[in-house]
């Protein structure tokens, strides 16, 4: 296993422990047991593109019926999203969270920013909240400071290339595309600094994690190890839906990956509510009817158009 990467350690605590962001927190359905029941957020749909390929990921399909990261009903632009969040909150005042997480990776898409930037001026009460895979986290930290993010969702399925190069088919940087080791560990020391980073200017951050039987299910605690010392807040181990490349493998039961939390546990807090929420998901995650039973979902009706769409986000290599 690798060892925690030297440059990226920081002394003392990465998290600055301010009253204002505990609050936040506290208020934050995807970072707080009691929220997650209690407060509401919505996802705006408006980032389709996205620079690396998981192997555990399809983007391609997108069924109103099924609840996963990755799915949306429609893309939107960022005055789509503006119009959406207003009519959101006339409907469900208990919503304390706004949130990009796709359909792609929020930090590949212009739109994600320019959104944050507007309902920071329209809808300030807002807590503003953007998971990424990580890669561009480095190079775009000041952007995301100066929009008002102050919750942040890294995925990090990996801190050993050994591990890392199974999951990932691609990663596409500065132009260039790469494959196998180099392509993880380009990811993987963008997203330990994006974090290191990010903890250090007070943000505070989620870190997922899927849980692949037999390629990181021994490894997680690892992982745990890694990104706590850099200064995430909490970590959300997320069991593998089996699809794309890795369709074969069956997933971990509850089980399984229980354990995985629970040892997990012993090294940085856990967050265990997680509904695998789709990109356009609003509402109180832990509420009926809201991707609390099976065959319900988050998704807004007002964004519906069609059953089933197909999504060809620009950029994707054949």
């Amino acid at each position: 296993m690798m060892n925690n990467p030297k440059p990226f350690e920081c002394r003392g605590s990465c998290f600055p422990q301010t009253a204002d962001l505990t609050a936040k927190v506290a208020e934050h359905p995807c970072y707080s047991k009691d929220a997650h029941f209690k407060f509401g957020r919505i996802h705006v749909p408006v980032a389709p593109r996205c620079n690396i390929q998981c192997n555990y990921c399809t983007r391609k399909f997108a069924c109103p019926n099924e609840n996963r990261p990755g799915v949306t009903t429609k893309v939107i632009s960022p005055d789509e999203a503006i119009n959406t969040i207003g009519q959101a909150i006339a409907r469900e005042p208990r919503l304390k969270i706004l949130g990009v997480a796709g359909p792609g990776d929020a930090l590949d898409n212009s739109a994600t920013l320019e959104t944050f930037a507007k309902a920071q001026e329209i809808f300030p009460f807002l807590t503003r909240c953007l998971s990424t895979n990580g890669l561009l986290l480095p190079d775009m930290i000041d952007e995301i400071d100066r929009v008002g993010i102050t919750t942040l969702t890294i995925t990090i399925n990996a801190v050993d290339p050994d591990v890392g190069e199974k999951i990932y088919s691609h990663v596409r940087y500065k132009g260039a595309t790469y494959r196998g080791r180099k392509a993880f560990e380009i990811l993987n020391r963008n997203q330990l600094e994006g974090l290191r980073q990010a903890a250090m200017r007070g943000m505070v951050i989620k870190v997922n994690s899927v849980m692949i039987p037999g390629i990181n299910d021994q490894h997680l605690v690892e992982v745990a190890r890694v990104v706590k010392a850099l200064g995430a807040y909490i970590l959300n181990v997320i069991p593998m839906i089996p699809l794309a490349k890795f369709a074969h493998i069956t997933p971990p039961s509850d089980e399984e990956v229980n354990r995985v939390r629970d040892e997990c546990a012993a090294v940085i807090q856990q967050f265990r509510n997680c509904m695998r929420c789709r990109a356009d998901a609003i509402g109180i995650p832990g509420e009926e009817g809201c991707g609390s039973e099976p065959g319900t979902t988050c998704s807004p009706k007002f964004l519906q158009e069609k059953p089933l769409v197909r999504l060809q986000p620009k950029g994707d290599p054949a």
